[in-house]
């Protein structure tokens, strides 16, 4: 991989088919959904086996939502995966301990209340930051405050920008915010969890077009 190059996360895979196709066609990350309430909820059984069958080129992020540090571990174990992406109510006491086994990203909505330097108090965990939905974790399609995502770099060892990207917005969201990662969902997808080759080709294409300049 090319050294502090823009890296790309696309979430909200269901299948091995679209994961394999994210992963060839530039995806450094992957999201598997273990939220039930999400409509690309996916079965830990399931996301293992997509877990074994990517390309090396990528790496699967485990997706939680309120759940138990316990609860995480458990589901991690069983889809082999090691990097979890936590949203909710995670003390930076539960990610340090979670960061001692994992990778983990730290999700903040970008809602009325947030503060940039929040994210200050989670230094052993990477930074995501989306648009604030009042039912929905992610995959909203709705963008985020890109200045508060711009404020917050100084807070965070790695960030990554989310909320509504898609292939006419992702060139101006990272000139606007200079995240080290991008995470797209419903931007590159026909139905919730059913992704289109041909978007995910166009947005990659996108992002490696505006890293340019």
């Amino acid at each position: 991989m090319k050294a502090n190059r823009l890296q790309i996360k696309i979430c909200g895979l269901t299948n091995l088919e679209d994961a394999r196709d994210c992963a060839n066609l530039g995806a450094d990350m992957i999201g598997l959904n273990f939220h039930p309430q999400s409509p690309r909820y996916i079965e830990p059984e399931i996301a293992r086996q997509i877990v074994e069958m990517i390309p090396r080129s990528a790496y699967a992020v485990g997706i939680f939502v309120d759940v138990s540090a316990e609860e995480i571990r458990k589901t991690a174990k069983r889809a082999g995966i090691e990097s979890v992406q936590l949203h909710g109510d995670f003390s930076p006491e539960t990610c340090r301990k979670l960061a001692r086994e994992f990778r983990v990203i730290r999700a903040f909505s970008t809602d009325g209340r947030f503060q940039p330097e929040a994210a200050g108090a989670f230094p052993d965990c990477d930074v995501l930051l989306d648009a604030h939905h009042v039912e929905l974790r992610g995959g909203t399609g709705v963008t985020c405050d890109w200045s508060a995502a711009r404020a917050t770099l100084p807070f965070t060892r790695f960030l990554i920008l989310s909320g509504g990207l898609n292939t006419q917005n992702v060139a101006c969201a990272i000139a606007a915010v200079a995240p080290h990662a991008v995470d797209v969902c419903s931007g590159v997808e026909r139905a919730p969890g059913v992704k289109d080759h041909r978007m995910i080709e166009k947005f990659t294409a996108a992002v490696r077009t505006a890293e340019c300049y």
